[in-house]
């Protein structure tokens, strides 16, 4: 890996993207209010978060109606006929799914739509999904060609590496992911890819599934160890969902033990006790989402008509308690445009 060459390369991309338009990602336009409030189904996959939080408070700072009612996958797959009965039985105007399993399960892959299955007349946007193309929700981020538009989330993940690099070169990096969720299994051939690109090879475990196929946590500490003994030098944290539930309590608490240390690849699991990541934060996300809906809703455009697109600020974030613990400060250079968490932060 040539160090400085990155460090002089990533320094670029932040300052850029740390330093653009004061105004943010979007503009408004001023369009004049319906005097209905608007209906929108949304459906979470594990509850609310500040993406939610970000999305409501766009409305309410702007003054525009909206009537949201809220639904949690609560990771089970089994309740989307449920939510489709009811997405046609009550006719929302736009319908908000969160994360690429939602997402799917709401309007299908674009080559293997169903109208019998999925929603194809309500217009809906989605967000945090890390890789729409890959996932086969849009074709292109320019136009999605039906009727749905959205916010991913996660940095290109070469902007990622090459931020994980510059904190600390390597060779081997480890990734846990679960193999029944779609976005891990796409992200991680992106990964392969990538690697043969940048000359670096990947450690790969997966979550475990039970005799119904469901991911279980059983044995995720012992994969982790596994990932330590084969010599990765990171352990790259995929937006993965079910890797998300368990970072807390139970692989970053493995990582650290085994002196492993963690990229984020959301805020989320920065959150949960990272060293460092590269991120969007999670409430301007659901901001950014909200202004998408915004263009359905009060402006009139189609989905299709309005791209896909990830935020253009992100935050190089390091936490020093995990880098005090692993022995492993920041480069002095990487000071100079990361946003550092002191100890005992959050």
């Amino acid at each position: 890996m040539k160090k400085h060459a990155w460090r002089t390369w990533l320094g670029a991309v932040l300052i850029a993207v740390l330093l653009g338009p004061g105004r943010g990602a979007y503009a408004e336009s001023g369009t004049r209010q319906p005097d209905k409030p608007h209906r929108i189904y949304a459906i979470t996959y594990r509850g609310m978060t500040d993406i939610e939080k970000g999305f409501e408070d766009y409305f309410k700072s702007r003054k525009i109606r909206v009537e949201i009612t809220w639904r949690d996958l609560n990771l089970d797959p089994t309740r989307f006929p449920g939510f489709i009965e009811e997405i046609r039985a009550i006719k929302p105007d736009l319908v908000y799914t969160w994360g690429t399993s939602v997402t799917l399960g709401i309007v299908g892959p674009y080559d293997a739509v169903d109208p019998k299955l999925h929603i194809v007349d309500t217009p809906v946007v989605f967000t945090l999904v890390a890789a729409p193309v890959l996932a086969k929700i849009v074709p292109d981020a320019k136009s999605s060609g039906r009727n749905v538009t959205g916010v991913s989330h996660v940095a290109p993940t070469e902007t990622q590496f090459r931020a994980m690099a510059t904190y600390r070169p390597f060779q081997r990096v480890g990734i846990l992911y679960t193999p029944t969720e779609r976005n891990s299994v796409v992200l991680l051939e992106e990964i392969r890819e990538l690697g043969r690109k940048m000359g670096f090879t990947t450690v790969e475990r997966k979550f475990r599934l039970d005799p119904n196929r469901r991911v279980t946590a059983d044995g995720a500490g012992d994969l982790v160890r596994e990932i330590k003994g084969a010599n990765a030098q990171w352990l790259y944290l995929l937006p993965d969902s079910f890797l998300g539930t368990q970072a807390k309590d139970v692989i970053i608490p493995a990582a650290m033990a085994a002196g492993l240390p963690t990229f984020a690849s959301t805020e989320q699991l920065m959150e949960t006790g990272a060293l460092t990541a590269l991120v969007s934060p999670y409430y301007m996300v659901g901001q950014f989402t909200a202004h998408k809906a915004k263009q359905i809703l009060v402006d009139r455009t189609p989905p299709k008509d309005i791209p896909v697109e990830t935020l253009k600020r992100l935050s190089f974030k390091v936490r020093m308690e995990a880098a005090e613990k692993l022995s492993l400060p920041p480069p002095i250079s990487l000071l100079n445009y990361a946003e550092i968490i002191p100890s005992g932060g959050s």
